[in-house]
C-alpha cells in the first residue's frame, strides 16, 4: 500500500531495472543525446499499449526521439481492498525501468509546479492517449511541435469522453481511430490520419477499445517522422464541424435495461456498457402462478445476442424462457433478447444454463 504522500507529483521510490529497461535522460544525468524529446500522457491500461510502442520505437537504432517524461493520473484507491494503486501507465513504465522522478502525477495539468518542471524538460512533442485531464492553453503552448492525441473514433464523429461506448450503443458497423492535434476545443483539432475498422456485432467495448488503441499505436509510430519534420501539421485536415457527433460521458443511471425497447437496442447497450457501468435488469421470480410468493431480482446482464424471431409465443408476453443455451427475454417490437451470461449481486458471472438450473422450477417474468 502506498502512503498518502505519494499522491503528489513524483513517485519517490526506486524502480528495479529489467533486461528491457528504458533509460532516458533524467534530471540527474548529463544530456548528450540529440534525439528529439517526447513527453507521453496516458493513464489506463490501453494507454500502456501506446507507451509500449513508443518505448520500442525509441529503442531502435534509427530512432530520432526518446521518451523523456511521462504524465499520468495520480495513484488512486481501487479494487475491493481499496489499496492506493498506481495508474496502469505508471506501473508499466516502472516495470520497464523508467526513472520514477520523470513520472509526473499532477492532480490538474494546469498546476504551475508541474508546468515549470515540464518546461525545464523542453519537450518538442507531447503525445496523449486517454490521459483523463483537460490540457490548458499554458500546457499546449509548451511543445513547439504541438500535442497529438490518439482518439478512438473517426473524427469528427464521436467527440467526447465515451466514443467507443457511444459508437457501439448506436450499433455502428464501422469505426476507427484518429491522430489529431490537440486544441482547446474538445477533440476538434486538425486530423493527421485515420484508420478504419469494421465492427463485429458481438464485440464489447473493452475489447474494441483495446483494438483501437493497438491500431492507434501503429498509426502513431508510422506518422511520427512527419510529425517531427513538421509536414504533418502542414497537411493535417481540418475537421468538418457540420459532421460532428458527440459522445458524452456515461452515467451509472444509464445502465438499466427496459424490455419495452427492441432487442437490438438492448444488445448494443450491453456491448457498449460492458466493463463499466455494466447493464442491469430487474426480473420477477415467482414460486407458483397461483400464489403471491414472488421476489424482485436484480441481474447484471453480461453477454447477449439478438433472437432469431422464429419463436411462436404461446405464453405470457412477460415470461422469460430458457431455450438451448440462453434465457430468452421478450422485448418491444415482438423481438427477443437472448441472454447468455448473467451475474447476481456479489456473485461471479455464470452461464444462463447454470442460472436457470438454480431457479429449481421457479418462473421468471420481466417487469
Amino acid at each position: 500500500m502506498y502512503s498518502p504522500s505519494m499522491l503528489r507529483r513524483f513517485f519517490c521510490f526506486n524502480a528495479a531495472a529489467s533486461s528491457s529497461s528504458i533509460t532516458p535522460s533524467s534530471s540527474t544525468t548529463t544530456i548528450t543525446s540529440k534525439k528529439k524529446s517526447l513527453v507521453y500522457l496516458g493513464s489506463p491500461q490501453v494507454s500502456a499499449t501506446v507507451l509500449d510502442a513508443l518505448f520500442n520505437a525509441s529503442a531502435a537504432p534509427s530512432s530520432s526521439f526518446e521518451v523523456t517524461a511521462i504524465v499520468t493520473q495520480p495513484p488512486s484507491r481501487r479494487d475491493r481492498g481499496r489499496k492506493v494503486m498506481l495508474s496502469p501507465v505508471a506501473q508499466y513504465a516502472l516495470d520497464r525501468g523508467f526513472p520514477s522522478d520523470l513520472i509526473f502525477t499532477p492532480e490538474r495539468a494546469g498546476e504551475e509546479t508541474f508546468l515549470s518542471n515540464l518546461r525545464a524538460l523542453q519537450p518538442e512533442l507531447c503525445i496523449t492517449a486517454a490521459y483523463g485531464n483537460i490540457l490548458p492553453t499554458k500546457f499546449l503552448n509548451i511543445p513547439p511541435l504541438g500535442t497529438v492525441n490518439i482518439h478512438p473514433s473517426l473524427l469528427p464523429l464521436y467527440r467526447g469522453a465515451a466514443p467507443v461506448q457511444r459508437a457501439l450503443q448506436d450499433g455502428v458497423k464501422e469505426t476507427g481511430v484518429s491522430l489529431a492535434f490537440t486544441v482547446r476545443a474538445l477533440d476538434a483539432g486538425p486530423v493527421i490520419a485515420r484508420e478504419r475498422i469494421e465492427v463485429d456485432d458481438q464485440i464489447k467495448a473493452p475489447d474494441l477499445l483495446a483494438l483501437l488503441f493497438s491500431e492507434g499505436s501503429k498509426l502513431l509510430i508510422c506518422k511520427l517522422p512527419s510529425i517531427f519534420d513538421g509536414s504533418a501539421k502542414v497537411n493535417a485536415e481540418p475537421q468538418d464541424d457540420s459532421k460532428v457527433t458527440l459522445a458524452p460521458k456515461i452515467s451509472p443511471e444509464e445502465s438499466w435495461l427496459s424490455f419495452d425497447e427492441e432487442a437490438l437496442i438492448l444488445h448494443n447497450k450491453v456491448r457498449a456498457f460492458a466493463g463499466w457501468p455494466g447493464t442491469r435488469a430487474k426480473v420477477l421470480v415467482i414460486d407458483d402462478e397461483s400464489s403471491n410468493n414472488h421476489n424482485i431480482l436484480e441481474l447484471k446482464i453480461i453477454t447477449t445476442r439478438v433472437g432469431s424471431n422464429d419463436k411462436i409465443r404461446d405464453n405470457d408476453v412477460h415470461d422469460v424462457a430458457f431455450v438451448k443455451d440462453a434465457l430468452v427475454f421478450p422485448c418491444g417490437g415482438c423481438t427477443d433478447l437472448e441472454v447468455l451470461e448473467v451475474q447476481l449481486p456479489g456473485k461471479k458471472v455464470t452461464s444462463a444454463a447454470a442460472f436457470w438450473n438454480g431457479l429449481r422450477g421457479q418462473k421468471l417474468k420481466t417487469l
